[in-house]
């Protein structure tokens, strides 16, 4: 951090401004990254001052007010451990995730609200803040789409594990004759991405559409046009917001899932690039079955990626998931030591 420090501060640093905001987007992560492992080094400090306190007076309520706090500090290293796999320049970044059923109307949509809540319930487990800024219901149950912005250090690092189409199979409740069904559902994480990211947006290049909003939660906002669409003319990237009662709320909103879209694409491109140049062939994340989650004839959650399972589907769905994104962190983890080994 210190050559990228002192980069910054040359006096030709912003000449190129894509390698500038690179650096400072860089330099953001690391910091952030660094700020946890300050604050337990200080904590453990604290510790040893109680620790010893309580040695010296013979102190039993400090002793044991110590020792909750060492058990308290040990877990939050091992969460800091995790942490330290999330390399990637946007891991240290908050999230926006996006959930759209597949094809099979209501069965699919229905899967697809299922996952909200899954997610829902885990960032709440994790404390992470977050804001649901889009949602479309179906018609007759179940969601059309999603979009959760969870403005939280390492949201993304962790949520990108779930970039993928999830499959449920079971007992269909919509199904008179109690048939099994399969139904698909894609999730998309994208980094939140803030002003320290260069994203080139010019207004020529939007189309803003203002209508309202309309579904389960808008029927508050529907007597005026405060829902906002926003298309990308140049790549055809269509985002909206109708959450809010304020069209400025839901314009803001907007913007920043374009950013985020925008963001992704021109790292997909230059992954693209030096996918050609080394003529590797990768599995790529956008499309691909990442997890089942099998509720009849028998009941398992199964990651395709890491051979990761549980038999406590009933857990997973209610946003126990943390064991498959360490799955993942892990594997993802081994799988680039390898790659940078050959």
């Amino acid at each position: 951090m210190a050559a990228l420090a002192e980069r910054q501060s040359r006096p030709d640093f912003w000449e190129d401004r894509e390698a500038a905001g690179a650096a400072v987007a860089r330099i953001g992560a690391l910091k952030r990254s660094l700020e946890p492992l300050r604050e337990a080094e200080a904590r453990w400090e604290e510790l040893g001052v109680l620790a010893q306190l309580a040695r010296e007076e013979g102190d039993e309520a400090t002793a044991d007010e110590a020792a909750t706090g060492l058990e308290e500090l040990a877990q939050r290293l091992e969460r800091l451990e995790f942490q330290l796999l999330l390399g990637g320049p946007d891991d240290g970044r908050g999230a926006l995730l996006e959930i759209h059923p597949g094809a099979g109307g209501t069965e699919s949509q229905d899967w697809a609200e299922m996952l909200l809540r899954m997610y829902t319930r885990y960032l709440e487990r994790q404390g992470m803040k977050h804001e649901l800024i889009d949602l479309q219901a179906g018609e007759e149950a179940g969601i059309k789409s999603a979009v959760l912005e969870i403005a939280h250090p390492f949201a993304y690092g962790f949520l990108k594990s779930e970039s993928g189409v999830h499959r449920l199979v079971r007992i269909s409740p919509f199904d008179a004759q109690a048939r099994r069904h399969t139904s698909f559902a894609s999730v998309f994480v994208f980094p939140l991405v803030e002003e320290d990211v260069q994203v080139e947006i010019n207004e020529a290049d939007l189309r803003i559409d203002t209508f309202r909003a309309s579904g389960a939660g808008g029927q508050h906002v529907n007597k005026t046009s405060s829902a906002v669409r926003i298309v990308h003319l140049p790549t055809g990237i269509t985002v909206q917001c109708q959450t809010e009662r304020s069209q400025h709320r839901n314009r803001d909103s907007a913007m920043k899932m374009l950013r985020a879209r925008l963001y992704m694409r021109a790292l997909e491109e230059e992954r693209k690039k030096r996918e050609a140049i080394e003529s590797e062939k990768k599995d790529i994340a956008w499309g691909s079955q990442i997890r089942s989650y099998v509720l009849q004839p028998y009941t398992k959650v199964k990651d395709h990626r890491t051979e990761h399972e549980t038999g406590n589907t009933t857990a997973v769905l209610d946003g126990d998931i943390g064991a498959f994104i360490d799955a993942y962190l892990r594997w993802s983890g081994q799988a680039a030591g390898r790659s940078g080994g050959q």
